[in-house]
């Protein structure tokens, strides 16, 4: 049996006028993120981590903001395409770990529906996708909620 770990971090500022999508999930907020896509940090971060562990390149290299294909495009759609890449090479999801960095929104109300939609985007139950949130103690950029950060692991199998 083969494991792979890996890492992905992605990082939005709020943007006014935008709704605000995190881990497949519309949340209600005065604003949302801004970006190319509907700029979803969590599966933005889970995708990364997913393409470093099987040795693909970047989200932004598959996924280019100078492609008007995937202008204000679901980002669990694409998730869903890298992980067919990672399936078609033989890689199995055993548990991705997410976390998130956010004075606001409060994500505690939606983190059971963001499992759902990002274990069907790759093939795995609830229980192998976990979320967690978490303040900066209101230091810094995410503290004055000027943005989000989100960062994720996976742990992949094959064989």
């Amino acid at each position: 049996m083969e494991f792979r770990i890996g890492q992905g971090i992605d990082v939005h500022p709020f943007q006014e006028g935008r709704r605000c999508v995190l881990g497949g999930v519309e949340i209600p907020h005065a604003r949302g993120l801004h970006g190319h896509s509907d700029a979803d940090v969590i599966a933005h971060a889970l995708m990364d981590a997913i393409l470093g562990a099987i040795g693909e390149r970047d989200i932004g290299t598959l996924f280019p903001d100078s492609d008007s294909t995937y202008k204000d495009a679901d980002s669990c759609l694409l998730l869903s395409g890298v992980w067919r890449v990672a399936n078609e090479k033989g890689w199995k999801l055993v548990n991705a770990d997410i976390t998130v960095l956010a004075e606001a929104p409060r994500l505690k109300p939606f983190v059971d529906r963001m499992r759902e939609r990002l274990s069907l985007s790759v093939n795995a139950s609830p229980e192998q996708v976990t979320i967690k949130a978490t303040t900066t103690e209101r230091l810094g950029f995410i503290g004055r909620e000027e943005g989000i950060v989100a960062s994720a692991v996976v742990l992949l199998s094959r064989g």
